[in-house]
């Protein structure tokens, strides 16, 4: 039944990489004020402690490849939650505007006349600064494309073609089936010698980073047990990593003695 004292309204909430310190305090506030939140595989659920007791909590997950609850079906979900208790958070893994389905989720939404609201997250994208590689560094990095590997009818998006010719950092998402595909791309541009890292389970207490070559980003996956959800960063800003695992009281004490 339609709670005619509610207002139905969706909140898209980006929930961050994994982290759940990760999360904006507007979408804190959202999910405190959520009456119904769908939640996604890739959504930490510690950060379903902020809704209130009487907040129904529907996990919605996808992961991967696997076969799961359809987008319609989600769709369809949103509109009856969101008439029959009024506000539903959805609750994505990452940014919900960054290969995340958001804007169809709000098209269906606001044709069905479900007032619709957005807060960005913290995506899956920006990974690489637990280990000190930036996106762009002017020295070595004009930009950065962010690139999907798995699209809608199942193939890799065709800006791989022209970004394996480019300056930039290159960060490719859902693109794990695809390796061999990747490193060919480069190995035929004559790139692949080009740094490149995976990143598995970012920012939680499972990450794992591994770095090599482009030219053998399926071995690194396969002798590392490496799987989604992960990461793809390609380009010399890789190489600043090493940032990351100095062993800083050497490094003082050099100074030190050198004084």
């Amino acid at each position: 039944m339609p709670n005619l004292n509610k207002i139905p309204q969706l909140t898209l909430v980006g929930a961050g990489p994994g982290d759940p310190e990760l999360i904006t305090l507007k979408a804190i506030n959202a999910l405190r004020n959520a009456d119904v939140v769908l939640f996604d595989a890739l959504a930490n659920e510690e950060l379903l402690e902020y809704c209130h007791p009487l907040c129904e909590k529907i996990y919605v997950g996808k992961r991967g490849h696997k076969k799961g609850i359809t987008q319609d079906s989600i769709n369809f979900l949103i509109a009856e939650k969101a008439y029959e208790k009024g506000h539903v958070v959805r609750l994505k893994g990452g940014d919900s505007f960054v290969f995340g389905r958001g804007m169809e989720e709000i098209e269906f939404a606001t044709l069905r006349g479900i007032k619709c609201s957005y807060v960005p997250g913290i995506s899956s994208v920006f990974s690489g600064g637990n280990f000190l590689i930036p996106l762009t560094d002017r020295r070595v990095s004009d930009g950065f494309w962010v690139i999907t590997g798995h699209k809608s009818d199942k193939s890799f998006a065709k800006d791989l073609e022209l970004a394996v010719k480019s300056n930039s950092t290159i960060i490719l998402l859902m693109a794990m089936s695809k390796l061999e595909f990747i490193a060919k791309q480069y190995a035929d541009a004559n790139r692949a010698e080009i740094p490149v890292c995976i990143i598995q389970n970012a920012s939680t207490a499972k990450e794992k980073m591994v770095i090599g070559k482009v030219g053998q980003l399926a071995n690194m996956a396969f002798e590392n047990n490496l799987s989604n959800p992960a990461i793809i960063i390609i380009g010399e800003v890789v190489n600043y990593s090493k940032y990351s695992q100095m062993d800083y009281s050497k490094i003082s004490l050099e100074v030190e003695l050198a004084s």
